[in-house]
Order: C-alpha cells, then structure tokens, then sequence
C-alpha cells in the first residue's frame, strides 16, 4: 500500500481490536462463531460491555441497558465476561505492539496509539506497518483488529473507526481493516463526519452546537473560535475549534504518568441507609489505597462520587493538606464528603477516588495533628490522617495481603455474612440473580486528558479527573458518557467496539 508518505514523515497509528471481549469469547468457543453473543453485566442493571457484530445486526451496542439487549435479541449467547482471561489476551496484543517501536501508548485493554515514525526505515511506510500489525495479531492471536494511519493522535482515532465492520439489519458489511489519512487531506476526510464524532461533544454539548445549526464537524469549523468560545466556555471552545480544524499536538506518550485511581460500584437494589453508604465508602477507600500504595504512590484530592436511581449524578471533592495513601484515611475524607449529600432518592452507584498524586511515602503525623483535622480538613496528615501505629497497621495488612491475598484482612466495615466483602465479582453493573456479589465494580487508574469512557456503568467514566467524575453530558441521561475528553489512558472503554 503506497500512500505516498515520505519515509521519515510523522506517523502515528491507532489500532483497535474490533468486540473485543466478544471475539475472545468467540475465539476460545468456536461453536459461538457466526452467532449473536453479548458480554456484560447478566442482571436487571447490567449493561452491554461487547458485542458481536451478529448481535449489532439487532440493533444491539455497548454501553447499552442489558434488559434492553435483550428484548432485541433474545437469541444471542449473554455471557458475563472472563476479566483474567482479557487481561492475558491484551498482554500478548500490547506485546506484539512493542515489537514495531518502544513509542506505544496503551488506551485500555485493546486499543494503543503508536508513533512509528522512526520505525519507517526498518518495516517501510506507515501503511505497511499498518497492515504488517493488524496481520501479526489476527495470525498470532486469532482476534481482528482496526487500524488507523494519520500524523495526529485525533485523526488516526477516526482513521481507526472508518476501518471497522459495519452491522446493519442487512448484514455485515467487512471494514477496510487499515484507513490511511494522508497529510494534507484531513479536513476532506474530517469536515463531513458528524459532529459528535470529535472528543468533547457529548448530549448535552451536541445540544448548544445544535442551536447554531451545527450538525458536521465542517459546519462547526465555519463558526468563528469566539462564538464558541462564548457557547461552551474558553477551554471547551478553544478545544474543538482546534479539533474541527484537525489541530491536535499531543505526543505519544509511552509512560503517561496515573493521575487518578479510584473504584466505583453500582448496585443491584438502591441504597437508602446512609449507614449502608459509608460501609461501602470505606470498602471502596479501603481498595484505592491498597493500589496506592502497591504504586508507591499517595494523593491529596479525594473524590466521591453518587448516582441517583434516576441518573443524575453528583460529585464532591476535597484537597487535603498532605498526601494521603492509607484506606482508613481515604475513607474519612470520603465519608465526610457524604455527609454533604442528599441520599434520600437512593444511591445507585458511589464511586470514590484519589487524585493529585505524588510518588514517595506520605508524611506521618502525631494523633494531635489527626484529631486536630477532623471537622476542619478531614484526612489531613499522613498516611491518612493517622498516627505511626496506624501507618504500621497498615503496612501490617499490606504484608498480610501480599501473602494470602486481598480477602484475608480489612476493616471490620468490610466484614458481611460471607466474611470480607472485597471487590466484586460484576465489572458491568450487578450480576445476574444468584451471582457472587450484588455489584459491580471497576478499579481504574487515569492520566491526565485522558476520555471519559463510553463503556457501560459500573465502569470508571473520567478516568484522569479528580477521582470518578460524572460530567454534564452524562448527569440524569445514559449509563454511559459522551466523548468528553480524547483518549490517553487505560480507563477507557476496552472491548466494546
């Protein structure tokens, strides 16, 4: 494939495993092949993580309520996912990855940016990366994969996207495989998309464009930057008057720095007890501070995060005066924020998260310094707010854990019928009756600018902000969020498209 491409010119490839869980499922099943089959949450709350593109022929896509898949499509195969056996799967696809330059930046699970402009002397063009990529995976993994070609990160995303399959109830009409925008022909291949296709443009987004009469991403690069500007806000505006113009800077970045790390659990039945809510506070702080710590790392931002039974949701944050790392003093702050929140409507999903992190050991405090933050700046101090004995406690269970594993000690919060209640066992939302667990959880960790997932509840939706986040695109609509940011880190949405 010949594009023309100087050898040395700017290069960057996104490649994209095409229903990802769904194919995994396909491929160790092969009795499954050609038929409809759904991955996700399997109870009354669960959402579609991946699909098939026999299942999308009906109309069925990720990130949309599980019950409703399955009043339109009743045939297909639901299963509840295997996150171990994705999680092998993905680590030999980011192998072979490697192979084609050390510049690889992870999204999630299945899909990775690559600058292989430097590569381009030792596999040839861009193109033929490309395509030498896509067939080492299908040939050493079994699995299909997208590839985009483009010299920014932004257009090689939508590259990516114009090369996958295409379901309709006519059919399936096979992708292109490798799509190639060439330098000097963006806007020819950007302008007619619709606007929703740039990161930023949720619902409510869509929404303001609309009254001005945008429907293209051509028809917004005709509005002048102030209109935006004036629309959306300065840094909105600014952003997707740069992307409508095909404007986007950013580098690969093979080792994007974690921003964030939080874990978030919607649940089977509504929980109206406040009491109930901060059991689960506590259990949620107790499992963002143990991957602190396992990263050596500590942050000063905590933020909570509360979705009603009608999906409006809410976020409330606190900053700190020193890094905090330790469960019990994530959870202080956290249970603190909550008594600041209406939980009379019922809370469907709480999520809490650290933000504003910083490597090294958190500062040790005296139990004067703790009491004395207490009502004042909830978690101030050390590892939490805590004295030596609980930063020894505390590297006492880290020990513990290392050793028999996380469901051998925790807070006695975490102690239910069935012994400690750890993460559960649903990432879609709670599992089906008679599933393990009544949730479902995702642990996730952000970087900066990195999207808010388009994939189901239950999962991080804003990996990168201040801990779990939901936007004013996502608030009383969908499960799910809009494009609100562009791509970067592993909280994303991995296996659905």
């Amino acid at each position: 494939m010949d594009t023309g491409r100087a050898p040395d010119a700017a290069a960057i490839l996104h490649v994209d495993l095409d229903a990802f869980f769904a194919s995994v499922e396909v491929l160790d099943d092969p009795t499954l092949a050609g038929r409809p089959v759904v991955v996700g949450g399997l109870g009354a709350r669960g959402v579609v993580a991946a699909c098939t593109y026999e299942a999308r022929r009906f109309g069925v896509h990720s990130a949309m309520p599980m019950m409703r898949a399955r009043s339109l499509c009743p045939q297909a195969v639901y299963l509840a996912g295997r996150h171990e056996r994705y999680g092998e799967v993905s680590a030999r696809f980011h192998a072979v990855l490697h192979r084609y330059t050390p510049l690889v930046e992870g999204i999630s699970l299945d899909e990775a940016f690559l600058d292989v402009t430097g590569a381009q002397r030792l596999f040839g063009a861009a193109a033929s990366i490309a395509a030498q990529v896509r067939a080492a995976i299908h040939d050493e993994l079994g699995l299909d994969a997208s590839v985009g070609v483009a010299a920014t990160k932004f257009m090689a995303k939508l590259a990516s996207e114009a090369a996958k399959p295409r379901a309709s109830p006519a059919g399936i009409a096979p992708g292109r495989g490798v799509v190639v925008v060439d330098a000097g022909t963006e806007l020819t291949f950007l302008h007619p998309l619709p606007v929703q296709a740039l990161w930023g443009v949720g619902p409510a987004t869509l929404r303001r464009l609309e009254r001005f009469g945008v429907r293209t991403v051509g028809d917004l690069a005709a509005l002048p930057r102030d209109t935006l500007v004036g629309a959306l806000g300065p840094a909105a505006g600014q952003h997707l008057h740069d992307l409508a113009w095909a404007r986007d800077p950013r580098p690969v970045e093979p080792d994007r720095a974690v921003k964030s790390v939080s874990q978030e659990e919607t649940y089977a039945s509504d929980l109206f007890d406040r009491r109930d809510v901060e059991r689960e506070a506590v259990r949620l702080a107790d499992g963002v501070g143990n991957r602190l710590r396992r990263a050596g790392l500590s942050g000063r931002t905590v933020t909570v995060k509360v979705r009603y039974h009608d999906f409006a949701t809410i976020t409330r944050a606190e900053t700190v005066t020193r890094p905090i790392a330790a469960g019990v003093a994530i959870a202080r702050v956290a249970t603190a924020l909550l008594a600041g929140v209406d939980l009379a409507p019922g809370v469907r999903l709480l999520g809490v998260g650290v933000s504003n992190l910083s490597h090294g050991e958190p500062e040790q405090l005296s139990l004067a310094s703790v009491e004395g933050a207490v009502g004042d700046e909830p978690g101030a101090g050390g590892p939490g707010g805590v004295t030596d004995g609980w930063e020894r406690a505390t590297g006492a269970v880290d020990r513990i854990r290392a050793r028999f594993g996380d469901a051998a000690v925790g807070p006695a919060a975490m102690i239910g019928p069935d012994g400690l209640r750890r993460r559960r066992s649903g990432q879609w939302g709670p599992g089906a009756p008679g599933s393990s667990g009544p949730a479902g959880s995702q642990e996730s960790s952000g970087s900066a600018g990195s999207r808010g997932s388009s994939g189901p509840e239950g999962s991080q939706e804003s990996s990168g902000s201040a801990g779990p986040q939901g936007s004013s695109d996502t608030a009383g609509s969908r499960e799910s969020s809009g494009s609100a940011a562009p791509p970067a880190s592993s909280g994303g949405q991995p296996g659905g498209r």
